[in-house]
C-alpha cells in the first residue's frame, strides 16, 4: 500500500521546539506540510526553521503561550493569513511539576504539592488545549473540516505516583477529546488523542532513575519510546488512512497499559 502523504496540509504543533513536538513537526514537514511551530521561547526558532525546511516543509515559528487566549487567537489568525487554512492542530505543549499530594518524613515535617504546581500544570496541559482548540475550530468549520490531535498520557489511564496534577490534566484531555468528537464530527472535524508511555525526552530526564527503571520493568517491550514513535502516530491519525478514527485514545507505550 502506498504511504499516505499530507502534502499541502497546514499543521500547527504546540510545544514544537523539542522532544515529541519537534519530531512531530519534522514528520509532517517530510511530507510537504506547512508547519507552524509554537513554543514559549524563541531560543530554538532558527534551528527549528532550518530543520523544517531541510525536511521539505514550509515553516512559521511563533512564540506563543498557550495559556494566553489573545496570543493564541492572534497566532492562529497569522497562520490562516499566511497559508489560508488550518488543517491539523497537534496540542502537544505540556509541563510537569511533580510532588506527592502529602508527604511526611521521619521528623514529622509535612510537605505537600504546592497550589502553584497544580495551577501551572492544569493551565498549560489542560486549559492550553482548550484555548488552542477553541481558536482553531471556527476556521476548520468554515473550511469544511480538519483534524485535532491531543496529547494525553498513559498515566491518565492508570494514575502515577507523585503526579496528581499531571494525571488530572491528561485525564481531562481525554474527556475533552471525547466530548469534542461528539460535538465536531458533524463538521467533518476529527478529534483523537495519543497517550504516550515513557518517551526519551528532556521531560523524562527529570525523573529519578529508580522510578524510570521501575516503569521500564512494567513495559513489556522493556524500553522507553522515541519521540518519532509518537510523531508517527500523530501523522497517521491526521492522514486519510485514519478517516474513520474519531474520539479514540491511541496508546503509544510499548504495551505499558497491559503491562501494569
Amino acid at each position: 500500500m502506498e504511504e499516505q502523504k499530507v502534502p499541502g496540509k497546514v499543521v500547527i504543533v504546540t510545544g514544537a521546539a523539542a522532544g515529541i513536538g519537534r519530531a512531530t513537526a519534522l514528520r509532517f514537514a517530510a511530507d510537504g506540510a506547512s508547519v507552524a511551530g509554537w513554543d514559549v521561547s524563541d531560543k530554538a526558532a532558527a534551528a527549528f526553521e532550518t530543520e523544517i525546511r531541510q525536511a521539505g516543509g514550509e515553516v512559521l515559528f511563533q512564540v506563543v503561550d498557550v495559556t494566553d487566549a489573545p496570543a493564541v487567537e492572534a497566532a492562529v489568525n497569522a497562520v490562516v493569513e499566511k497559508w489560508g487554512a488550518v488543517d491539523v492542530v497537534v496540542n502537544n505543549a505540556g509541563i510537569v511539576r511533580d510532588a506527592q499530594l502529602v508527604k511526611i518524613n521521619g521528623t514529622g515535617t509535612v510537605k505537600s504539592m504546592p497550589e502553584e504546581s497544580w495551577d501551572s500544570v492544569i493551565d498549560v496541559n489542560l486549559k492550553g488545549v482548550f484555548i488552542t482548540t477553541r481558536a482553531v475550530v471556527p476556521h476548520m468549520m468554515r473550511q469544511g473540516g480538519g483534524v485535532i490531535l491531543n496529547a494525553a498520557s498513559v498515566v491518565a489511564l492508570n494514575g502515577n505516583f507523585g503526579q496528581t496534577n499531571y494525571v488530572a490534566s491528561k485525564a481531562g484531555v481525554i474527556g475533552m477529546t471525547r466530548t469534542w468528537a461528539r460535538e465536531l464530527g458533524k463538521h467533518n472535524i476529527r478529534v483523537n488523542a495519543v497517550a504516550p508511555g515513557f518517551i526519551a525526552t528532556d521531560m523524562l530526564k527529570s525523573m529519578p532513575p529508580d522510578i524510570l527503571d521501575n516503569m521500564i520493568d512494567h513495559t513489556p517491550m522493556r524500553r522507553v519510546g522515541k519521540p518519532e514513535d509518537v510523531a508517527n502516530a500523530y501523522f497517521w491519525l491526521a492522514s486519510d488512512q485514519a478517516s474513520f478514527v474519531h474520539g479514540a485514545v491511541l496508546s503509544v507505550d510499548g504495551g505499558m497499559v497491559i503491562g501494569t
